[in-house]
């Protein structure tokens, strides 16, 4: 298991993960990449609004700054 988030973030690589934003948004999808700020893609994602959905994209870039927690 790897201590650092970086880590964990190249371990979830190509796998679907859940991205918690502040204000209650959410974003479901494959981790296609990311940064040292903890800015990801997400291919295929699905943003939810209050546990509603929202919309679906090919492709997404989430500002590592808004995120609360990534979960694989």
């Amino acid at each position: 298991m790897s201590l650092k988030p970086l880590n964990s973030l190249k371990e979830s690589l190509s796998n679907r993960v859940i991205v918690e934003l502040k204000g209650g948004r959410e974003f479901r999808g494959t981790l296609d990449g990311y940064d040292v700020h903890m800015n990801l893609v997400l291919r295929q994602a699905e943003e939810f609004m209050n546990g509603e959905l929202v919309k679906r994209t090919e492709v997404t870039i989430v500002r590592g700054d808004n995120v609360i927690y990534i979960s694989p």
